[in-house]
């Protein structure tokens, strides 16, 4: 069966955990050159790249810090001389600093925006340029369901999850005629290493308003995001997918 990324090339940030590390594991099953970014977690990055390789597929490793303009500049500057264009962007890179607005520190405000918001125009801009002049390319933001529907303690995190969607809605009208496509997938509340540790309690009460009755698996995520990166998807462009087994439906 005919792999739907063949010769493609990705960039995921923010791949060397959770839901990135499956995005990174699905894209290479479907056929794509996966660039894994990681920030801080060398040995994490690796051992996802040690599995895509084991499997299969193949890719390597791309260190930046998504904030950092000269950084993703020089790093995806380097993927462009090296593959002539980057055929799908994954902008997965995200951090929390959780509290109520009214005790917010600045500088957790800023540096939430600065990551998940600003980090997803730095890497975007890099390589669209690229897309456009190659007349095909795939942009796909990860959002959240905090990005629709608020949560307390967020403020910082759900203003910048919702930047995405209009991000993606203005980007979209600009570079359709170019054959490219930008997208949100906005996953619910999904099984990972900071939900496993969850007291049982609150989790009885997540997924009491969760109407499939179980969280998602980052997996689920990444089947979402490798569908929107095919050429199945080409007429899809603009679009808000959530990924929250009808915990806001939309």
């Amino acid at each position: 069966m005919a792999r739907r990324l063949e010769g493609k090339v990705a960039v995921v940030t923010g791949g060397s955990r959770g839901i990135g590390s499956a995005i990174c594991r699905e894209l290479a099953a479907e056929g794509a050159f996966v660039y894994v970014n990681y920030a801080s977690s060398p040995d994490a990055a690796q051992a996802v790249l040690d599995v895509i390789r084991g499997s299969g597929g193949d890719g390597a490793l791309l260190q930046f810090d998504v904030s950092d303009r000269e950084a993703v500049s020089k790093a995806l500057g380097g993927v462009l001389d090296e593959r002539g264009t980057v055929h799908v962007l994954v902008n997965n890179a995200g951090i929390t600093r959780d509290t109520l607005l009214a005790r917010m520190k600045e500088e957790d405000w800023d540096r939430v925006l600065d990551v998940n918001l600003k980090g997803v125009f730095n890497c975007t801009q890099a390589v669209l340029r690229a897309m456009m002049k190659a007349r095909w390319g795939r942009i796909i933001n990860i959002g959240s369901v905090v990005g629709a529907m608020g949560n307390a303690g967020q403020a910082n995190y759900a203003a910048a999850k919702a930047g995405l969607a209009g991000f993606a809605k203005s980007l979209a009208r600009e570079v359709a005629p170019r054959g490219i496509t930008v997208n949100v997938v906005a996953p619910g509340f999904i099984e990972t290493d900071m939900t496993k540790v969850l007291p049982d309690k609150i989790k009885e009460q997540l997924l009491g308003q969760i109407p499939v009755g179980r969280m998602g698996t980052a997996e689920e995520v990444a089947a979402a995001v490798s569908f929107l990166a095919s050429d199945s998807a080409s007429y899809i462009t603009g679009h808000v997918l959530h990924v929250n087994g009808g915990l806001l439906c939309e």
